[in-house]
């Protein structure tokens, strides 16, 4: 009855208090097992960061003629720049949209420079999103510990941003992952930071 099912949960509550932060496994039967992860408060008052706006949106294809007529041609977008790297297999046009430092979103458009090679830039195709955040490193560790699945470390990106990634897909040591999206934390400039604080709160 409802008495017992207060009593069954609040005995679980106890014995998941000092779990917190760390993956159990629940076993549902001998022959099936499923994961908890036990998940530390996500009140905004202990996350020691802040998401500020979109930073950018990565698109990709085998080659860049199919985006470029898109973006460019039609949307009229101009290319800001440009980035090129062996190791990461992309030869990427970076474009912009929007005006001001928080309303400029980038559009890279992205092609591997060996499609048989990883990683595959253009698979999918809309391959990942970039979010500025005021303070990646803490970000990254608090994440750490809450069961986010990175992909590698903090590490400096194409714009000369300090960035991270968050893996598509979690697994059973890091169970949270971005549920099939590759999300991109970019490290704000004090610029975008300032702006982001100057604007009242709706």
């Amino acid at each position: 009855g409802t008495q017992h099912t207060t009593g069954a949960m609040e005995n679980l509550r106890r014995m998941l208090r000092p779990a917190v932060g760390r993956i159990i496994t629940v076993s549902a039967s001998k022959s099936k097992q499923s994961f908890l992860y036990v998940h530390r408060s996500m009140s905004t008052g202990t996350r020691p960061f802040r998401v500020l706006g979109v930073q950018q949106i990565a698109v990709g294809a085998e080659t860049k003629d199919d985006m470029t007529k898109i973006w460019q041609g039609m949307f009229g977008l101009k290319k800001h720049g440009d980035f090129k790297s062996e190791k990461e297999n992309v030869d990427e046009d970076i474009l912009k949209i929007g005006k001001g430092v928080l309303g400029t979103v980038e559009i890279d458009v992205m092609a591997p420079l060996d499609i048989n090679k990883s990683p595959k830039v253009h698979v999918p195709n809309l391959n990942h999103i970039g979010l500025w955040v005021d303070d990646v490193d803490s970000c990254f560790n608090y994440l750490k510990t809450q069961g986010v699945r990175f992909a590698g470390g903090i590490r400096v990106g194409a714009a000369g941003h300090k960035v991270c990634f968050i893996h598509p897909k979690g697994n059973t040591e890091s169970p949270i992952g971005g549920a099939g999206v590759l999300i991109e934390l970019v490290q704000a400039p004090p610029e975008v930071i300032k702006a982001y604080d100057d604007i009242k709160d709706e």
